[in-house]
Protein backbone atom coordinates (compact mmCIF):
# COMPACT_ATOMS: atom_id res chain seq x y z
CA UNK A 1 0.00 0.00 0.00
CA UNK A 2 1.11 3.45 -0.68
CA UNK A 3 -0.15 7.01 -0.38
CA UNK A 4 -1.36 7.60 -4.10
CA UNK A 5 -2.99 4.09 -3.60
CA UNK A 6 -4.65 4.67 -0.54
CA UNK A 7 -5.83 8.37 -2.31
CA UNK A 8 -7.10 6.26 -5.84
CA UNK A 9 -9.22 3.95 -3.93
CA UNK A 10 -10.60 6.27 -2.05
CA UNK A 11 -11.91 8.82 -5.12
CA UNK A 12 -10.40 7.95 -8.59
CA UNK A 13 -12.31 11.18 -10.15
CA UNK A 14 -11.31 13.44 -7.26
CA UNK A 15 -7.53 12.26 -7.58
CA UNK A 16 -7.74 12.72 -10.85
CA UNK A 17 -9.45 16.36 -10.96
CA UNK A 18 -7.14 17.53 -8.24
CA UNK A 19 -3.88 16.20 -10.39
CA UNK A 20 -5.01 18.27 -13.61
CA UNK A 21 -5.46 21.33 -11.60
CA UNK A 22 -1.97 20.77 -9.94
CA UNK A 23 -0.67 19.83 -13.72
CA UNK A 24 -2.66 22.91 -14.45
CA UNK A 25 -0.99 24.85 -11.70
CA UNK A 26 2.98 24.05 -12.64
CA UNK A 27 2.56 24.88 -16.26
CA UNK A 28 0.98 28.46 -15.32
CA UNK A 29 4.02 28.78 -12.73
CA UNK A 30 6.14 27.65 -15.31
CA UNK A 31 4.34 29.99 -18.03
CA UNK A 32 5.35 33.14 -16.03
CA UNK A 33 8.84 32.38 -15.50
CA UNK A 34 9.05 31.80 -19.14
CA UNK A 35 7.25 35.13 -19.52
CA UNK A 36 8.94 37.29 -17.66
CA UNK A 37 12.41 35.86 -19.40
CA UNK A 38 10.76 37.09 -22.10
CA UNK A 39 10.06 40.61 -21.18
CA UNK A 40 13.64 41.05 -19.74
CA UNK A 41 15.40 39.57 -22.95
CA UNK A 42 13.04 42.55 -24.71
CA UNK A 43 14.82 45.02 -23.23
CA UNK A 44 11.65 46.98 -23.66
CA UNK A 45 8.69 48.70 -22.11
CA UNK A 46 5.91 45.74 -21.58
CA UNK A 47 3.05 45.93 -24.00
CA UNK A 48 -1.03 46.04 -23.20
CA UNK A 49 -0.60 41.99 -24.11
CA UNK A 50 2.50 41.01 -21.98
CA UNK A 51 0.80 42.39 -18.91
CA UNK A 52 -2.88 40.90 -19.58
CA UNK A 53 -0.93 38.25 -20.39
CA UNK A 54 0.74 38.44 -16.97
CA UNK A 55 -2.53 38.97 -14.98
CA UNK A 56 -4.39 35.70 -17.09
CA UNK A 57 -1.31 33.48 -16.18
CA UNK A 58 -1.77 35.02 -12.46
CA UNK A 59 -5.49 33.95 -11.94
CA UNK A 60 -5.11 31.00 -13.69
CA UNK A 61 -2.30 29.59 -11.45
CA UNK A 62 -4.66 30.94 -8.65
CA UNK A 63 -7.81 29.20 -9.30
CA UNK A 64 -5.58 26.10 -10.01
CA UNK A 65 -3.40 26.29 -6.81
CA UNK A 66 -6.46 27.00 -4.97
CA UNK A 67 -8.75 24.01 -6.56
CA UNK A 68 -5.67 20.93 -6.79
CA UNK A 69 -5.60 21.72 -2.94
CA UNK A 70 -9.03 22.26 -1.99
CA UNK A 71 -9.59 18.76 -3.87
CA UNK A 72 -6.61 16.79 -2.45
CA UNK A 73 -7.61 18.49 1.17
CA UNK A 74 -11.32 16.75 1.07
CA UNK A 75 -9.37 13.44 -0.46
CA UNK A 76 -7.17 13.35 1.82
CA UNK A 77 -9.71 13.71 5.44
CA UNK A 78 -12.43 11.07 3.30
CA UNK A 79 -9.22 8.52 2.94
CA UNK A 80 -8.42 8.87 6.36
CA UNK A 81 -12.20 8.43 7.70
CA UNK A 82 -11.78 5.52 5.31
CA UNK A 83 -8.97 4.03 6.57
CA UNK A 84 -9.85 4.37 10.11
CA UNK A 85 -13.14 2.91 9.57
CA UNK A 86 -11.86 0.02 7.36
CA UNK A 87 -9.29 -0.42 10.05
CA UNK A 88 -11.76 -0.68 12.95
CA UNK A 89 -14.40 -2.92 11.12
CA UNK A 90 -11.84 -5.47 10.22
CA UNK A 91 -10.48 -5.68 13.76
CA UNK A 92 -14.25 -6.56 15.11
CA UNK A 93 -14.83 -8.98 12.13
CA UNK A 94 -11.51 -10.71 12.98
CA UNK A 95 -11.91 -13.84 15.00
CA UNK A 96 -11.33 -13.09 18.88
CA UNK A 97 -8.30 -15.56 18.89
CA UNK A 98 -6.25 -13.90 16.55
CA UNK A 99 -6.67 -10.33 17.86
CA UNK A 100 -5.27 -12.10 21.48
CA UNK A 101 -2.31 -13.05 19.37
CA UNK A 102 -1.69 -9.56 17.84
CA UNK A 103 -2.12 -8.14 21.22
CA UNK A 104 -3.71 -4.87 22.13
CA UNK A 105 -0.92 -3.09 22.41
CA UNK A 106 -0.13 -3.54 18.68
CA UNK A 107 -3.75 -2.56 17.91
CA UNK A 108 -3.84 0.67 19.54
CA UNK A 109 -0.32 1.67 18.43
CA UNK A 110 -1.81 1.46 14.83
CA UNK A 111 -5.14 3.09 15.62
CA UNK A 112 -3.46 5.74 17.43
CA UNK A 113 0.28 6.56 16.23
CA UNK A 114 0.00 4.66 12.74
CA UNK A 115 -3.60 6.64 11.82
CA UNK A 116 -1.84 9.64 12.80
CA UNK A 117 0.94 10.04 11.25
CA UNK A 118 -0.64 9.08 7.68
CA UNK A 119 -2.91 11.52 8.33
CA UNK A 120 -0.22 14.26 8.96
CA UNK A 121 1.29 13.25 5.87
CA UNK A 122 -1.81 12.75 3.60
CA UNK A 123 -2.54 16.82 4.73
CA UNK A 124 0.50 18.16 3.49
CA UNK A 125 -0.09 15.43 -0.17
CA UNK A 126 -1.67 18.56 -1.73
CA UNK A 127 1.53 20.92 -1.54
CA UNK A 128 3.72 17.91 -1.90
CA UNK A 129 1.79 17.60 -5.33
CA UNK A 130 1.33 21.05 -6.28
CA UNK A 131 5.57 21.62 -6.16
CA UNK A 132 6.00 18.20 -7.93
CA UNK A 133 3.50 20.13 -10.83
CA UNK A 134 5.75 23.18 -10.77
CA UNK A 135 9.12 21.22 -10.79
CA UNK A 136 7.93 18.81 -13.29
CA UNK A 137 6.77 22.03 -15.53
CA UNK A 138 9.74 24.12 -14.74
CA UNK A 139 12.13 21.21 -16.25
CA UNK A 140 9.87 21.21 -19.22
CA UNK A 141 10.65 24.24 -20.06
CA UNK A 142 14.55 23.89 -19.37
CA UNK A 143 14.03 21.57 -21.61
CA UNK A 144 12.47 23.83 -24.06
CA UNK A 145 14.85 26.12 -23.90
CA UNK A 146 17.88 24.02 -24.87
CA UNK A 147 18.31 20.39 -25.23
CA UNK A 148 22.04 20.50 -25.02
CA UNK A 149 22.06 22.38 -21.61
CA UNK A 150 18.77 20.62 -20.44
CA UNK A 151 20.69 16.75 -21.74
CA UNK A 152 23.96 18.11 -19.04
CA UNK A 153 21.95 19.19 -16.32
CA UNK A 154 19.31 16.19 -16.45
CA UNK A 155 22.37 14.17 -15.78
CA UNK A 156 23.47 16.13 -12.90
CA UNK A 157 20.59 15.77 -11.84
CA UNK A 158 20.15 11.99 -12.19
CA UNK A 159 23.57 12.03 -10.12
CA UNK A 160 21.96 14.26 -7.16
CA UNK A 161 18.95 12.39 -7.19
CA UNK A 162 20.93 9.04 -6.71
CA UNK A 163 23.60 10.17 -4.39
CA UNK A 164 20.21 11.71 -2.27
CA UNK A 165 18.31 8.34 -2.77
CA UNK A 166 21.00 6.23 -1.29
CA UNK A 167 21.56 7.84 2.61
CA UNK A 168 17.59 7.78 2.17
CA UNK A 169 16.92 4.17 2.08
CA UNK A 170 19.14 4.06 4.76
CA UNK A 171 17.30 6.43 6.74
CA UNK A 172 13.87 4.53 5.80
CA UNK A 173 15.66 1.36 7.60
CA UNK A 174 16.32 3.27 10.59
CA UNK A 175 12.95 4.70 11.13
CA UNK A 176 11.56 0.96 10.41
CA UNK A 177 13.29 -0.08 13.54
CA UNK A 178 12.26 2.94 15.65
CA UNK A 179 8.45 1.54 14.54
CA UNK A 180 9.14 -1.77 15.86
CA UNK A 181 10.63 0.09 19.39
CA UNK A 182 7.10 2.19 19.29
CA UNK A 183 5.14 -1.20 19.39
CA UNK A 184 7.86 -2.48 22.46
CA UNK A 185 6.68 1.43 24.03
CA UNK A 186 3.03 0.88 23.81
CA UNK A 187 3.40 -2.38 25.81
CA UNK A 188 5.32 -0.83 28.15
CA UNK A 189 2.41 2.37 28.45
CA UNK A 190 -0.38 -0.54 28.73
CA UNK A 191 1.98 -1.69 31.62
CA UNK A 192 2.11 1.12 33.40
CA UNK A 193 -1.47 1.83 33.25
CA UNK A 194 -2.86 -1.86 33.92
CA UNK A 195 0.01 -2.80 36.69
CA UNK A 196 0.00 0.51 38.14
CA UNK A 197 -0.74 -0.68 41.53
CA UNK A 198 1.78 -3.70 41.40
CA UNK A 199 4.41 -1.36 40.59
CA UNK A 200 3.81 1.03 43.17
CA UNK A 201 4.09 -1.59 45.55
CA UNK A 202 7.17 -2.70 44.81
CA UNK A 203 9.99 -0.69 44.58
CA UNK A 204 12.77 -2.31 43.10
CA UNK A 205 9.73 -4.01 40.15
CA UNK A 206 9.49 -0.50 39.80
CA UNK A 207 12.98 1.14 39.40
CA UNK A 208 13.35 -2.49 37.33
CA UNK A 209 10.73 -1.97 35.31
CA UNK A 210 11.49 1.87 34.26
CA UNK A 211 15.13 1.19 34.00
CA UNK A 212 15.30 -1.54 32.31
CA UNK A 213 12.38 -1.89 29.72
CA UNK A 214 11.09 1.47 29.88
CA UNK A 215 13.70 3.22 29.33
CA UNK A 216 15.85 1.38 27.31
CA UNK A 217 13.08 1.20 24.73
CA UNK A 218 12.76 4.54 24.67
CA UNK A 219 16.38 4.95 24.13
CA UNK A 220 16.47 2.89 21.72
CA UNK A 221 13.28 4.72 19.70
CA UNK A 222 15.47 8.32 20.33
CA UNK A 223 18.12 6.83 18.84
CA UNK A 224 16.85 5.66 15.83
CA UNK A 225 14.77 7.92 15.32
CA UNK A 226 17.83 10.87 15.78
CA UNK A 227 19.92 8.76 13.39
CA UNK A 228 17.75 8.54 10.70
CA UNK A 229 16.32 12.31 10.89
CA UNK A 230 19.88 13.20 10.77
CA UNK A 231 20.27 11.29 7.76
CA UNK A 232 17.61 13.28 6.26
CA UNK A 233 18.48 16.06 7.47
CA UNK A 234 22.04 15.64 5.86
CA UNK A 235 20.81 14.70 2.44
CA UNK A 236 18.31 17.71 2.28
CA UNK A 237 21.53 20.13 3.10
CA UNK A 238 23.52 18.23 0.03
CA UNK A 239 20.31 18.66 -1.74
CA UNK A 240 20.39 22.77 -1.54
CA UNK A 241 24.10 22.46 -2.41
CA UNK A 242 23.25 21.07 -5.58
CA UNK A 243 21.23 23.59 -6.84
CA UNK A 244 23.50 26.27 -6.24
CA UNK A 245 26.42 23.43 -7.78
CA UNK A 246 24.20 23.35 -10.84
CA UNK A 247 23.94 27.53 -11.22
CA UNK A 248 27.69 27.08 -10.68
CA UNK A 249 28.31 24.73 -13.46
CA UNK A 250 25.61 26.70 -15.37
CA UNK A 251 27.26 30.13 -15.42
CA UNK A 252 31.06 29.35 -15.00
CA UNK A 253 31.95 25.80 -16.61
CA UNK A 254 29.31 25.11 -20.04
CA UNK A 255 29.87 28.53 -21.38
CA UNK A 256 33.57 27.69 -21.85
CA UNK A 257 32.59 24.17 -22.75
CA UNK A 258 30.08 25.25 -25.46
CA UNK A 259 28.61 28.50 -27.36
CA UNK A 260 24.94 29.19 -25.08
CA UNK A 261 23.67 32.59 -25.45
CA UNK A 262 23.58 35.09 -22.31
CA UNK A 263 19.74 34.89 -22.66
CA UNK A 264 19.32 31.24 -22.15
CA UNK A 265 21.86 31.11 -19.02
CA UNK A 266 20.22 34.32 -17.49
CA UNK A 267 16.46 32.62 -18.16
CA UNK A 268 18.42 28.71 -16.74
CA UNK A 269 19.25 30.74 -13.69
CA UNK A 270 16.02 32.51 -12.95
CA UNK A 271 13.90 29.05 -13.37
CA UNK A 272 16.85 27.44 -10.88
CA UNK A 273 16.51 29.95 -8.63
CA UNK A 274 12.41 29.50 -8.73
CA UNK A 275 12.34 25.76 -8.66
CA UNK A 276 14.59 25.74 -5.31
CA UNK A 277 11.58 26.65 -2.79
CA UNK A 278 9.18 24.27 -3.99
CA UNK A 279 12.15 21.07 -4.20
CA UNK A 280 13.44 22.11 -0.86
CA UNK A 281 9.89 21.82 -0.03
CA UNK A 282 9.39 18.17 -1.18
CA UNK A 283 12.45 17.30 -0.03
CA UNK A 284 11.34 18.46 3.73
CA UNK A 285 8.60 16.34 3.43
CA UNK A 286 10.12 13.80 2.61
CA UNK A 287 10.68 12.52 5.78
CA UNK A 288 6.68 12.52 6.55
CA UNK A 289 6.57 11.01 3.48
CA UNK A 290 8.80 8.51 5.01
CA UNK A 291 7.12 7.54 8.39
CA UNK A 292 3.86 7.25 6.35
CA UNK A 293 5.22 4.90 3.97
CA UNK A 294 6.49 2.67 7.25
CA UNK A 295 3.18 3.27 9.23
CA UNK A 296 1.18 2.20 6.36
CA UNK A 297 3.48 -0.58 5.54
CA UNK A 298 2.90 -1.69 9.31
CA UNK A 299 -1.44 -1.65 8.99
CA UNK A 300 -0.99 -3.50 6.06
CA UNK A 301 1.20 -6.04 7.76
CA UNK A 302 -1.54 -5.89 10.73
CA UNK A 303 -3.94 -6.02 7.66
CA UNK A 304 -2.91 -9.38 6.34
CA UNK A 305 -3.34 -10.82 9.53
CA UNK A 306 -6.89 -9.90 9.82
CA UNK A 307 -9.56 -11.27 7.12
CA UNK A 308 -9.91 -9.03 4.27
CA UNK A 309 -13.65 -9.94 4.04
CA UNK A 310 -15.73 -10.27 7.40
CA UNK A 311 -16.38 -14.13 7.94
CA UNK A 312 -19.89 -12.36 9.31
CA UNK A 313 -20.94 -12.90 5.34
CA UNK A 314 -24.98 -12.93 5.95
CA UNK A 315 -27.07 -10.62 7.18
CA UNK A 316 -28.08 -11.53 11.08
CA UNK A 317 -31.59 -10.99 9.96
CA UNK A 318 -31.42 -13.50 7.02
CA UNK A 319 -32.19 -15.97 10.06
CA UNK A 320 -35.20 -16.48 12.38
CA UNK A 321 -35.01 -15.59 16.23
CA UNK A 322 -33.99 -18.75 17.96
CA UNK A 323 -36.11 -17.46 21.36
CA UNK A 324 -37.83 -20.54 20.90
CA UNK A 325 -34.91 -23.32 20.33
CA UNK A 326 -34.63 -26.79 21.50
CA UNK A 327 -31.14 -27.76 21.38
CA UNK A 328 -27.44 -26.75 21.62
CA UNK A 329 -24.92 -29.09 20.88
CA UNK A 330 -21.30 -29.24 20.94
CA UNK A 331 -19.58 -32.72 18.81
CA UNK A 332 -16.63 -33.56 19.51
CA UNK A 333 -15.43 -29.54 19.52
CA UNK A 334 -11.33 -28.80 20.21
CA UNK A 335 -9.50 -25.63 20.81
CA UNK A 336 -5.74 -25.31 21.25
CA UNK A 337 -2.82 -22.69 21.76
CA UNK A 338 0.14 -22.15 23.55
CA UNK A 339 0.73 -21.02 26.52
CA UNK A 340 4.42 -18.81 26.46
CA UNK A 341 4.37 -19.57 30.91
CA UNK A 342 4.20 -23.18 30.79
CA UNK A 343 5.63 -23.15 27.00
CA UNK A 344 3.21 -26.14 25.71
CA UNK A 345 0.49 -26.63 24.05
CA UNK A 346 -2.88 -26.39 26.00
CA UNK A 347 -5.59 -28.71 24.27
CA UNK A 348 -9.35 -27.80 24.94
CA UNK A 349 -11.35 -31.23 24.05
CA UNK A 350 -12.71 -33.43 22.60
CA UNK A 351 -15.64 -31.49 24.16
CA UNK A 352 -19.13 -33.44 23.64
CA UNK A 353 -21.86 -31.66 25.04
CA UNK A 354 -26.05 -30.58 25.07
CA UNK A 355 -27.56 -27.63 26.48
CA UNK A 356 -31.95 -27.50 26.58
CA UNK A 357 -33.98 -24.32 27.39
CA UNK A 358 -34.89 -23.38 30.78
CA UNK A 359 -31.66 -24.95 32.18
CA UNK A 360 -29.61 -23.63 34.89
CA UNK A 361 -25.50 -25.82 34.16
CA UNK A 362 -22.84 -24.77 36.24
CA UNK A 363 -19.53 -25.16 34.78
CA UNK A 364 -16.52 -25.69 37.48
CA UNK A 365 -13.12 -26.40 37.54
CA UNK A 366 -9.59 -25.04 38.63
CA UNK A 367 -7.27 -22.60 37.48
CA UNK A 368 -6.57 -22.89 33.70
CA UNK A 369 -8.62 -25.91 33.29
CA UNK A 370 -10.00 -24.54 30.26
CA UNK A 371 -13.91 -22.95 31.51
CA UNK A 372 -13.48 -19.37 30.03
CA UNK A 373 -12.26 -21.26 26.55
CA UNK A 374 -14.74 -23.68 26.77
CA UNK A 375 -17.15 -20.48 27.37
CA UNK A 376 -15.65 -18.41 24.57
CA UNK A 377 -16.50 -21.88 22.35
CA UNK A 378 -20.23 -22.26 23.43
CA UNK A 379 -21.03 -18.92 22.60
CA UNK A 380 -19.01 -18.15 18.96
CA UNK A 381 -15.87 -15.80 20.06
CA UNK A 382 -13.68 -19.16 19.32
CA UNK A 383 -13.89 -21.02 16.35
CA UNK A 384 -13.31 -24.63 16.90
CA UNK A 385 -10.25 -25.96 15.38
CA UNK A 386 -12.00 -29.79 14.95
CA UNK A 387 -15.68 -30.68 15.85
CA UNK A 388 -19.13 -29.34 15.02
CA UNK A 389 -21.53 -26.77 17.08
CA UNK A 390 -24.98 -27.42 16.04
CA UNK A 391 -28.00 -25.06 17.28
CA UNK A 392 -31.60 -27.07 16.82
CA UNK A 393 -29.32 -29.09 13.80
CA UNK A 394 -28.34 -25.90 12.21
CA UNK A 395 -24.58 -26.49 11.56
CA UNK A 396 -22.86 -23.04 12.84
CA UNK A 397 -20.13 -22.06 10.49
CA UNK A 398 -18.82 -18.69 9.14
CA UNK A 399 -22.09 -18.41 6.62
CA UNK A 400 -24.20 -18.19 10.09
CA UNK A 401 -21.97 -17.77 13.04
CA UNK A 402 -22.64 -13.61 13.25
CA UNK A 403 -26.45 -14.71 14.03
CA UNK A 404 -25.30 -17.44 16.42
CA UNK A 405 -23.39 -15.00 18.59
CA UNK A 406 -26.39 -12.80 18.52
CA UNK A 407 -28.35 -16.07 20.71
CA UNK A 408 -25.91 -15.30 23.75
CA UNK A 409 -25.72 -12.08 26.70
CA UNK A 410 -22.87 -12.77 28.56
CA UNK A 411 -20.38 -11.39 31.31
CA UNK A 412 -16.87 -12.52 30.43
CA UNK A 413 -14.84 -11.83 33.86
CA UNK A 414 -12.79 -8.88 31.75
CA UNK A 415 -15.73 -7.49 30.64
CA UNK A 416 -15.80 -4.01 29.19
CA UNK A 417 -18.58 -1.52 30.65
CA UNK A 418 -20.19 0.88 27.77
CA UNK A 419 -21.41 4.24 29.14
CA UNK A 420 -24.13 4.25 26.54
CA UNK A 421 -26.67 1.62 26.09
CA UNK A 422 -25.97 0.69 22.50
CA UNK A 423 -27.69 -1.05 20.32
CA UNK A 424 -30.95 -1.16 22.46
CA UNK A 425 -33.74 0.05 21.24
CA UNK A 426 -37.11 0.74 22.86
CA UNK A 427 -39.55 3.00 23.55
CA UNK A 428 -39.25 2.74 27.31
CA UNK A 429 -35.65 1.53 27.45
CA UNK A 430 -35.01 4.17 30.41
CA UNK A 431 -37.93 2.67 32.53
CA UNK A 432 -37.22 -0.56 32.06
CA UNK A 433 -33.36 0.47 32.94
CA UNK A 434 -34.44 2.16 35.95
CA UNK A 435 -36.56 -0.80 37.47
CA UNK A 436 -33.35 -2.93 36.62
CA UNK A 437 -31.29 -0.60 38.46
CA UNK A 438 -33.73 -0.64 41.81
CA UNK A 439 -33.39 -4.60 41.39
CA UNK A 440 -30.21 -4.69 41.39
CA UNK A 441 -29.53 -1.98 43.94
CA UNK A 442 -27.91 0.70 42.00
CA UNK A 443 -30.56 3.62 41.99
CA UNK A 444 -28.88 5.29 44.17
CA UNK A 445 -25.73 5.49 42.51
CA UNK A 446 -26.79 5.37 38.59
CA UNK A 447 -29.62 7.60 36.95
CA UNK A 448 -30.25 6.96 32.85
CA UNK A 449 -30.77 9.24 30.69
CA UNK A 450 -32.32 8.74 26.77
CA UNK A 451 -29.99 5.94 27.08
CA UNK A 452 -26.76 7.19 28.54
CA UNK A 453 -25.42 6.01 32.36
CA UNK A 454 -25.04 8.67 34.14
CA UNK A 455 -21.57 7.11 35.82
CA UNK A 456 -19.78 3.95 35.39
CA UNK A 457 -17.06 4.68 37.88
CA UNK A 458 -17.94 2.18 40.13
CA UNK A 459 -16.48 -0.28 42.37
CA UNK A 460 -15.86 -3.82 40.43
CA UNK A 461 -18.78 -5.23 41.78
CA UNK A 462 -21.17 -2.57 41.08
CA UNK A 463 -19.81 -2.28 37.51
CA UNK A 464 -20.70 -6.38 37.34
CA UNK A 465 -23.94 -5.52 38.42
CA UNK A 466 -24.29 -2.65 35.49
CA UNK A 467 -22.95 -5.77 32.95
CA UNK A 468 -25.88 -7.87 33.81
CA UNK A 469 -28.23 -5.30 33.67
CA UNK A 470 -26.93 -5.22 29.85
CA UNK A 471 -27.89 -8.57 29.35
CA UNK A 472 -31.36 -7.94 31.05
CA UNK A 473 -32.07 -5.40 28.48
CA UNK A 474 -30.67 -7.80 25.90
CA UNK A 475 -33.44 -10.68 26.34
CA UNK A 476 -31.26 -13.26 24.79
CA UNK A 477 -32.25 -16.96 25.19
CA UNK A 478 -28.97 -18.17 26.64
CA UNK A 479 -26.97 -16.42 29.34
CA UNK A 480 -23.56 -17.32 30.40
CA UNK A 481 -22.02 -15.49 33.71
CA UNK A 482 -17.76 -16.36 33.91
CA UNK A 483 -17.18 -16.18 37.49
CA UNK A 484 -19.94 -12.81 37.89
CA UNK A 485 -20.39 -13.37 41.78
CA UNK A 486 -16.15 -12.68 42.56
CA UNK A 487 -16.66 -9.26 43.78
CA UNK A 488 -19.51 -9.42 45.03
CA UNK A 489 -20.59 -8.89 48.30
CA UNK A 490 -21.92 -11.75 50.52
CA UNK A 491 -25.73 -10.51 50.37
CA UNK A 492 -25.81 -9.52 46.98
CA UNK A 493 -23.80 -12.89 46.20
CA UNK A 494 -26.56 -14.81 47.41
CA UNK A 495 -29.19 -13.35 45.75
CA UNK A 496 -27.55 -13.63 42.66
CA UNK A 497 -27.58 -17.25 43.23
CA UNK A 498 -30.95 -18.18 44.98
CA UNK A 499 -33.30 -15.04 43.41
CA UNK A 500 -31.72 -13.77 39.91
CA UNK A 501 -30.22 -17.22 38.47
CA UNK A 502 -33.34 -18.49 39.28
CA UNK A 503 -35.95 -16.25 37.95
CA UNK A 504 -33.61 -16.10 34.30
CA UNK A 505 -34.49 -20.30 34.58
CA UNK A 506 -38.00 -19.69 35.09
CA UNK A 507 -38.15 -17.25 32.08
CA UNK A 508 -37.25 -20.34 30.02
CA UNK A 509 -33.53 -18.90 29.61
CA UNK A 510 -30.65 -21.38 29.48
CA UNK A 511 -27.65 -20.26 32.04
CA UNK A 512 -24.59 -21.32 32.30
CA UNK A 513 -22.79 -19.96 35.11
CA UNK A 514 -18.62 -20.51 35.43
CA UNK A 515 -18.21 -20.46 39.24
CA UNK A 516 -16.09 -21.80 42.38
CA UNK A 517 -18.94 -21.16 44.85
CA UNK A 518 -19.74 -24.81 45.57
CA UNK A 519 -21.86 -23.81 48.97
CA UNK A 520 -24.52 -22.90 45.75
CA UNK A 521 -23.80 -25.98 43.48
CA UNK A 522 -27.07 -27.63 44.76
CA UNK A 523 -29.21 -25.15 43.12
CA UNK A 524 -27.83 -26.01 39.24
CA UNK A 525 -29.78 -28.74 37.17
CA UNK A 526 -26.06 -30.06 36.04
CA UNK A 527 -22.47 -29.26 36.54
CA UNK A 528 -19.82 -29.59 34.20
CA UNK A 529 -16.23 -30.10 35.48
CA UNK A 530 -13.52 -29.71 33.44
CA UNK A 531 -9.85 -31.06 34.20
CA UNK A 532 -6.52 -30.19 31.88
CA UNK A 533 -9.28 -29.21 28.85
CA UNK A 534 -11.04 -32.33 29.38
CA UNK A 535 -14.81 -33.09 30.55
CA UNK A 536 -14.09 -35.02 34.09
CA UNK A 537 -17.58 -35.67 34.59
CA UNK A 538 -21.27 -34.21 33.88
CA UNK A 539 -23.35 -35.40 36.34
CA UNK A 540 -26.51 -33.64 38.59
CA UNK A 541 -25.25 -32.02 42.32
CA UNK A 542 -27.07 -34.25 43.93
CA UNK A 543 -25.09 -37.32 42.64
CA UNK A 544 -21.63 -35.21 43.98
CA UNK A 545 -19.99 -35.27 47.09
CA UNK A 546 -18.68 -31.79 46.88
Amino acid sequence: MNLFRLLLRTSALLLTLAILAGILSGGTAAGLIALINATLSQNQPSTTTLIWSFAALCLVRLIANLASQVLLIYLSEKAILDLRMLLSRRILASPLRQLEQIGAYRLLATLTEDIRTISNTVLITPFFCINTAIVIACLIYLGWLSRTVFVVGLCFLLVGILSYLLPMTKAMSLLKLAREQEDRLFNHFCAITQGTKELKLHRQRRQSFLKEDLRTTALSYRRHNIIGMSVFAAAASWGQILFFVAIGLLLFILPSLTKIHPTILSAYALTIIYMMSPLEHIMSTLPTVTRALVALKKVESLGLSLPANSNETTSVAAFPSEKFWQCLELVNVTHSYYQEREETNFILGPINLKFNPGELVFIVGGNGSGKSTLAKLISGLYIPETGEIYLDGKFIDNYNREWYRQQFSVVFSDFYLFERLLGLDSNDLDAQTQNYLAQLQLDHKVKVNNGVLSTTNLSQGQRKRLALLTTYLEDRPIYMFDEWASDQDPVFKDIFYTQLLPELKSRGKTVLVISHDDRYFHIADRIIKLEYGKVKYEKNPAFINI
